[in-house]
């Protein structure tokens, strides 16, 4: 069993890992970041390369005049994640599978002199913990928070503290299935969150349905700008992404009774392109009295959501029981 740690007590190192990139900070009790630092995830089938990139962060940040008051490490990765074993096998990172991420940082760590206790939560999860810190979750005793990007991911707070689950996938809200007879997901299932809602399948979608993107860019965001521009196929194809989160939404509030769902990542930047669909069709899924009043909002801590959460995930986990 790892060492507990002093919830409040000196700074953390945190680590966020996906697709497109590494990241890397020394995060302070307030939450302020220093030494902020990031690598491409490298393209690459071989594993100990992609690990050089996190280890090339884990160097830098070691130069942080902070470093010495570093307490404990938090990372936060694409998944699946394994947080009993200390594993990841992204979806997106296909060198890595059954990668042993949490016990190879320590090491890296240890080396640059800050032999500390280390967690390991899913990306959604760590975006929970961020928001419920320092954002649109902050003072709620349950929240639902979600990342809608190229895939959609998602984190719990339950009764007042983050529920990262025992492998540290709880809330995992892209892979709830909104339609049974649906479309096949990557996840093996049918009619899920992600296989309607995520960015790559809004612009699927939309293409399927005959939308022509005014230039060469093909992505959700030009499908946002042709719906915000008016565009009708467009506008159906956020109407749908919005149901599909509506839905799912409504089922985990009614499951666990949240107060608040927030939303971030690059689909949700389209702003009420998604939203006004999304709460239109919560009205007609969240009908019980103890879920009428949920509310939806924007996340509001940006790019710096993985670090900061991958932190307070660490600051939560690695706490004095």
């Amino acid at each position: 069993m790892q060492a507990r740690v002093d919830e409040g007590a000196g700074a953390t190192v945190a680590v966020d890992i996906g697709g497109t990139k590494i990241a890397g900070a020394v995060v302070h009790p307030d939450g302020s970041l220093s030494g902020s630092t990031r690598r491409p995830t490298p393209r690459t089938p071989d594993p100990e390369e992609v690990m050089n990139a996190v280890e090339e962060v884990v160097a830098e940040l070691a130069s942080d005049a902070s470093w010495a008051e570093v307490r404990r490490c938090g990372i936060g990765s694409a998944g699946p994640v394994d947080a009993r074993l200390g594993t990841v096998s992204p979806v997106n990172i296909g060198a890595w599978r059954g990668f042993p991420i949490r016990s190879r940082i320590k090491e890296a760590l240890a080396r640059h002199g800050a032999d500390v206790p280390t967690a390991l939560v899913g990306d959604g999860v760590a975006m929970a913990a961020a928001e419920h810190w320092l954002g649109a979750a902050r003072g709620r005793d349950s929240a639902l928070c979600m990342v809608v990007s190229t895939g959609v991911g998602g984190g719990l707070v339950l009764d007042g503290r983050l529920h990262p689950g025992p492998t540290g996938n709880a809330g995992h809200i892209g892979h709830i299935s909104v339609d049974v007879d649906g479309v096949p997901c990557a996840c093996g299932g049918r009619g899920c969150v992600e296989a309607i809602a995520s960015g790559t399948s809004i612009a699927r979608w939309a293409a399927e349905q005959g939308w022509r993107a005014p230039g060469t860019d093909r992505s959700a965001v030009a499908v946002a700008a042709s719906a915000a521009a008016g565009d009708a196929v467009a506008l159906a194809a956020f109407d749908r992404a919005g149901r599909a989160l509506a839905a799912a939404i409504a089922a985990t509030a009614t499951l666990v009774e949240t107060e608040v769902a927030v939303i971030g990542g690059g689909v949700a930047a389209s702003g009420e392109v998604l939203f006004a669909p999304l709460r239109k069709h919560l009205r007609t899924y969240a009908t019980l009295s103890f879920v009428r009043e949920l509310e939806v909002h924007p996340a509001e801590l940006g790019t710096d959501a993985g670090l900061v959460g991958a932190a307070a995930a660490a600051r939560q986990v690695l706490a004095p029981v």
